[in-house]
């Protein structure tokens, strides 16, 4: 794609890495066929193709209007179309940049500026904790609006005090301890079984996604500058001691933002170096759970003879059938597929996919199901109806925000898929 920059952007950080993303399109289309919002509302201007020339002529000088700025907004950065783009378009970054440069040149109305301000400042904040966990004791007596946003209430059970030569750091997050408490649990409890230590650094906080997401991207950068500062004395001991073996994270919104560091802070002279190692050093759960089968193999071997002489010979129980939504983050942020289906079926489960949708966004996108809420119900709706029509025992998913927005919407329990491993150990620990 031939591009003609506007003086403003020519020589500009951001420019010249917005020109090379473009240089690499084609206009071929492909990226339309696995948009959501394309497929939902069949509109040009709402799939990748139309949004990259909207960005492209802001580049180039033309002027955005409020309209420009919806289109932007209605993209859930599923990223599908990157991983269907045979050109290797960075759609996901071109659109950070457009997304930014609009925001400065379209004043939103003042019913979205405070919404958006509410949603990065409130669910960042100590008292995001307190709040959800009122709205957990009152949650009977919520409006089925607001009820859909606060689930119940967890008994996340015991963290593992075992200390372990091999460590791990892992991201709490700003939601997940107030909301799904037992992920991060079933978390440190499933690693500590294969004889690895789970470590959170008190001082890290949010990963940056929230802010970043909805424009501010100078508070998130210093989101991610203090996390990498709370995660350097793990990763580089003072002592000389042996440093984590990875940084874990068990969402993948986050997890696809933390690998992104490297990219975001690029610029910056004192946090560059440290960032991209920050950055190399995160995995998926998933990710670092596979390379530990042998530990695992071992487990499991000991679990089988112990549910065997528990049924004294008879018929166990069937596997759980198991449908599970892979997370845009995790599928086509971070390229990372197959490992979940693999341990949950080492453990077990017998694991179903959606056999032509599971590529799909589920709409929950952060902050997107808040901000978008007619399109975040429609693709809700039909991620739905594709799991059910698995006939699960129990839906999973490996993100919480995907978690949330699909229990919303269902009487089946959806959990992380960490959530029935750990299970698993402790019903025959």
């Amino acid at each position: 794609m031939q591009t003609h920059l506007a003086p403003e952007f020519k020589d500009t950080p951001e420019g010249r890495e917005a020109e090379a993303i473009l240089r690499k399109c084609v206009h071929c289309g492909f990226c339309t066929a696995t948009c959501p919002t394309y497929q939902v509302l069949g509109d040009e201007l709402d799939g990748p193709r139309g949004r990259i020339y909207l960005i492209k002529q802001v580049l180039e000088g033309a002027e955005p209007t409020r309209k420009t700025q919806q289109h932007l907004d209605r993209c859930l950065t599923c990223r599908n179309c990157e991983t269907t783009c045979p050109s290797g378009v960075e759609y996901g970054h071109l659109l950070d940049i457009g997304r930014s440069i609009v925001e400065d040149k379209v004043q939103r109305p003042m019913g979205e500026r405070l919404k958006r301000w509410t949603l990065k400042t409130g669910l960042t904040s100590p008292l995001f904790a307190p709040a959800m966990k009122l709205g957990q004791m009152v949650r009977t007596y919520l409006p089925e609006n607001l009820k859909a946003k606060v689930p119940k209430a967890q008994d996340s059970g015991l963290w593992p005090t075992t200390e372990h030569s091999r460590k791990v750091l892992m991201l709490a997050g700003c939601v997940q301890p107030a909301m799904l408490p037992n992920i991060n649990f079933a978390t440190a409890r499933v690693l500590d079984a294969v004889g690895v230590q789970t470590v959170v650094a008190q001082e890290a906080g949010c990963c940056g996604a929230l802010k970043f997401h909805l424009n501010d991207a100078q508070a998130a950068l210093d989101q991610m500058r203090r996390n990498i500062d709370a995660w350097w004395p793990w990763v580089e001991p003072a002592d000389g001691a042996v440093g984590v073996e990875c940084i874990v994270m068990n969402a993948s919104g986050c997890g696809v933002m933390v690998k992104d560091y490297g990219h975001l802070l690029k610029d910056d002279p004192l946090y560059a170096d440290r960032a991209e190692r920050i950055s190399a050093l995160t995995q998926d759960l998933s990710e670092y759970l596979i390379t530990l089968l042998p530990e695992l193999t071992g487990l499991l071997q000991k679990i089988q003879v112990q549910a065997e002489a528990h049924t004294q010979g008879h018929n166990s129980a069937p596997p759980q059938r198991v449908a599970y939504h892979p997370p845009c983050t995790l599928q086509h942020g971070q390229q990372v597929r197959g490992a979940v289906e693999q341990l949950l079926k080492a453990f077990g489960a017998d694991v179903h996919l959606s056999r032509t949708e599971s590529h799909l966004c589920c709409g929950s996108a952060g902050t997107y199901s808040v901000l978008q809420p007619v399109m975040a119900l429609t693709l809700r709706d039909r991620k739905l109806e594709q799991l059910s029509s698995l006939q699960p025992e129990v839906m999973v998913s490996a993100n919480i925000g995907c978690i949330t927005h699909l229990q919303s919407g269902t009487k089946l329990p959806v959990k992380h898929w960490v959530e029935l491993v750990d299970e698993r150990l402790r019903a025959h620990h």
